[in-house]
């Protein structure tokens, strides 16, 4: 059974950093693509960034050149380095698995895994940016 475990979520004020912990285990296959996805109160789930097998990465521009996704497979961990924090990113933040690409085929375009795509999620950690 796949399992995902977030933490380091917390509160910090605006400006500073926060680094995102996804432990999985249980997921057996090769290829995969792991994403981090976020929730505020009655808003979307929302896609911040995502990472292939392959190590091909993606982030949202609404958080490009702040928040870094990385991997590390000896330890079975996704991480989300936040920097620059801002009270617009404060949200429920959640990791999420899938045993496909992180690129969906649409037609001749192609996109990324959107968060109803994917079949495993952890249970989330909060962040919260304050002034």
């Amino acid at each position: 059974q796949v399992h995902l475990v977030e933490s380091g979520g917390g509160s910090v004020q605006s400006g500073g950093s926060l680094r995102l912990s996804c432990g999985v285990s249980g997921y057996m296959y090769s290829g995969y693509c792991l994403g981090w996805f976020r929730q505020a109160p009655g808003q979307p789930r929302e896609r911040v960034a995502d990472i292939g097998s392959d190590g091909d990465t993606s982030v949202a521009d609404s958080v490009k050149g702040r928040f870094t996704i990385s991997q590390d497979n000896t330890k079975n961990t996704l991480y989300l380095q936040m920097n620059s924090l801002k009270p617009e990113d404060t949200a429920m933040y959640f990791c999420a698995l899938d045993g496909g690409g992180c690129w969906i085929q649409v037609g001749r375009d192609r996109r990324r895994r959107g968060s109803h795509e994917y079949n495993y999620w952890g249970q989330g950690t909060q962040v919260t940016v304050s002034n």
